[in-house]
């Protein structure tokens, strides 16, 4: 599925070191914990829970999924009191910032215990919002705006009148960049993240990107006016991103996209997003047709169009970046 890996060039950064060289012995702060013994009987966990180079790969993303868990439960606490202070845009803002920390902040605690760089699991910051993330942007408005140009033309989609004047225009437009951005680092990092780092450690990179993208779609169920064609896009993208991850050696390329991609469709061709149609869009535009061209409720990620989309990028983006440098098995 990859080509091999070139020679890395004076500008690019070493990637990651393997995981399996690299996690040999990270995880000893909870393996002491979990071998206590009474005489000379180990505990029954240790089984379960350890093996001969410490903490399982799968224990230890359990153990992530709980530590987020818990810090959303304990965000929802602290911003139920928020609710009616706030908009319905701003409420929507606070959820998803809640979202990014539940994601990422057991992740710092994760590269702790894993005695690595928190920027190992795929958001290194020296390459915060550089070359990766802009070209991802690119990329992500592009490709919308080619799948919205062929809606345009089989007559599904019409691009209306302004909804938004004057200072609004601008107001709006960074509003959704920055709500598309905790959404982007919320979804990315959580299945692409430490998880995807974690997960190749047990079963190796594709089959862990391929469960990862799975669940990816599936968790998309739960989004108002979803249907199956959407939430299959949705998986197929999110294994897209995966490529992206194994080929630049980072997540930022695919948080470019990511962020440009629904903040697209809601603000600037003001389409729904997985379902949902938010106010604020730019355009009173319009989508008539049959639901598997148009994506019906779900959008034009719900469109038949959208496969051909995701298939063109995937060519496009192998070629374009042809060396592998996420540094896992």
């Amino acid at each position: 599925m990859d080509h091999e890996p070139l020679s890395p060039t004076a500008a690019e950064p070493e990637p990651p070191v393997a995981a399996n060289a690299a996690t040999s012995t990270a995880p000893l702060l909870l393996s002491a914990s979990l071998s206590t013994k009474s005489g000379s009987q180990e505990s029954p966990l240790r089984g379960v829970l350890l093996g001969p180079e410490g903490i399982h790969p799968v224990a230890r993303w359990l153990i992530y999924l709980a530590m987020a868990w818990v810090v959303l439960q304990v965000e929802g606490w602290l911003v139920v009191s928020l609710r009616s202070d706030q908009g319905v845009l701003w409420w929507r803002m606070t959820i998803e910032a809640s979202l990014m920390l539940a994601a990422i902040l057991p992740g710092f605690v994760m590269a702790r215990i894993e005695s690595r760089p928190f920027g190992d699991f795929g958001l290194p910051a020296r390459r915060a919002f550089g070359r990766n993330f802009w070209a991802g942007s690119l990329w992500g408005i592009a490709s919308l705006s080619v799948l919205m140009l062929a809606l345009r033309l089989t007559g599904s989609f019409e691009f209306g009148a302004l909804g938004l004047h004057g200072a609004r225009i601008w107001k709006f437009a960074a509003f959704y960049v920055l709500l598309f951005l905790f959404a982007a680092f919320f979804e990315d990092f959580l299945m692409r993240g430490y998880s995807q780092w974690v997960l190749s450690q047990e079963m190796n990179f594709w089959p862990a990107a391929a469960l990862l993208s799975a669940a990816f779609g599936y968790i998309h169920s739960g989004n108002p006016g979803e249907s199956k064609t959407g939430l299959a896009a949705a998986a197929l993208i999110g294994f897209f991103f995966c490529l992206t991850l194994r080929r630049t050696g980072d997540l930022w390329w695919a948080v470019g996209f990511h962020m440009a991609w629904d903040w697209g469709e809601s603000y600037l061709y003001s389409v729904p997003d997985s379902g949902a149609l938010l106010p604020g869009h730019l355009l009173k535009s319009s989508l008539h047709g049959p639901d598997w061209l148009t994506g019906g409720s779900v959008g034009p990620e719900g469109s038949y169009l959208v496969f051909v989309v995701i298939g063109a990028l995937w060519v496009l983006f192998d070629r374009a970046y042809p060396e592998v440098k996420y540094g896992v098995k």
